[in-house]
């Protein structure tokens, strides 16, 4: 299938989501037409090898496909980019594993890597206890993740240098209890709760050490951060939604004029018409960088090449600027849209909402800038996802 007609299937379901915002946030969770989209377009299961049926989508493709579902809805393009950036587990896990777990067409993890969970080592794989938080897109995944620290007998173990050991268990989504706490001012349809497990047992082959490496060894494989590119994508869509709704609500809604003259449209205006050309100027320049930045990664890898730290950096910062820039054109658009933008639920109020919830995200807060200059300064980072 060729990436037109992955969009193709994206853009099909906008008329249904538009009319079913308010069920989803009500219910926080996705309608069952969106998630047949995500997974009919390949974004579930981006980096899933052809060898398991999957689509291998290289990284730009899997960026332009959570923009486009991230324009239809900001919710939509967030499950997206999870699910998308979920599917490179497949490459850590071993072969038969990852084939069970990751060859369904509808497969989807969803889930955490973070390991505030404890995996306490027994004959032929490990119990499982904790509470994760943020499981974006649970209520529709086949498959659940959880980062964990590995004890045995009740202690932590740790390597030579005193560093905890970490595994990665896989479990079905019958056995997580879903805490349903997902309260936030918007991204309410991605339903990311925390979750629970709760001594469950997890066979060896479900699991994996995130610090270990990944098992295969294709080019999408070889630089573990690069399951983040994804998250370009959430921002150069909403911020994409945000001109364009200007643009449309600009040839419609009249200015009140004084006088007997007739009132001109909000396009008329000077202060619309500057805001457009530089929301269109900061948005494109930011997409750019983001495409370039992943770009000249991914030419490294197809290489044979591991990127370098001016690489690394790069791939983060623009990553963040992304995010950064987006934040400022939706809070353009919406100041020049005036009262129209102020509607509870109107588009523009809930693209506002849904920029600053995403833009707290840990790996694309700003405060991420310092790690990534450290790279382009030819210093050491302690950030493994850089």
């Amino acid at each position: 299938m060729e990436l037109a007609d992955r969009l193709a299937i994206a853009r099909s379901v906008e008329p249904l989501i538009t009319s079913a915002r308010d069920l989803m946030d009500q219910q926080c969770r996705l309608i069952p037409e969106a998630v047949d989209a995500l997974r009919a377009s390949g974004i579930t299961r981006a980096a899933v090898p052809l060898e398991f049926g999957g689509p291998q989508l290289d990284p730009a493709a899997q960026i332009e496909l959570v923009e486009e579902f991230s324009r239809i809805d900001g919710a939509l393009g967030w499950c997206a980019m999870i699910a998308s950036a979920a599917s490179y587990s497949c490459g850590f896990l071993q072969p038969d594993s990852a084939k069970r777990w990751f060859g369904p067409t509808d497969a989807c993890m969803a889930g955490q890597i973070h390991p505030t969970g404890q995996a306490e080592k027994v004959d032929g794989g490990y119990v499982v206890s904790g509470r994760f938080r943020f499981g974006s897109g649970i209520a529709h995944a086949t498959m659940v993740l959880a980062g964990c620290l590995v004890s045995e007998n009740g202690e932590l173990i740790k390597d030579d240098r005193g560093r905890p050991e970490m595994r990665t268990v896989v479990v079905e989504p019958s056995k997580v209890q879903v805490v349903g706490n997902w309260d936030t001012g918007d991204l309410r349809a991605t339903g990311s709760s925390d979750y629970i497990l709760d001594g469950v047992f997890v066979p060896e082959a479900d699991t994996y050490d995130p610090a270990g490496g990944p098992i295969r060894q294709e080019p999408l494989f070889r630089f573990a951060p690069l399951f983040l590119a994804p998250h370009d994508g959430v921002p150069l869509g909403i911020g994409r939604r945000a001109i364009d709704e200007v643009v449309a609500l600009a040839e419609a809604k009249g200015v009140p004029a004084f006088g007997p003259r007739e009132s001109p449209k909000l396009r008329d205006t000077v202060q619309v018409q500057e805001a457009v050309a530089r929301a269109e100027a900061e948005l494109g320049g930011a997409r750019a960088l983001c495409y370039d930045a992943v770009g000249d990664l991914w030419s490294a890898l197809q290489a044979g090449q591991r990127p370098d730290a001016r690489q690394r950096g790069m791939h983060r910062t623009a990553m963040i600027w992304a995010h950064e820039v987006a934040r400022k054109v939706v809070n353009d658009m919406y100041d020049v849209a005036s009262t129209t933008a102020i509607a509870h639920n109107g588009t523009l109020d809930r693209l506002h909402r849904d920029i600053a919830t995403a833009c707290q995200h840990r790996v694309v807060h700003t405060r991420v800038y310092a790690e990534a200059g450290r790279l382009l300064l030819g210093l050491k980072t302690g950030d493994p996802t850089l």
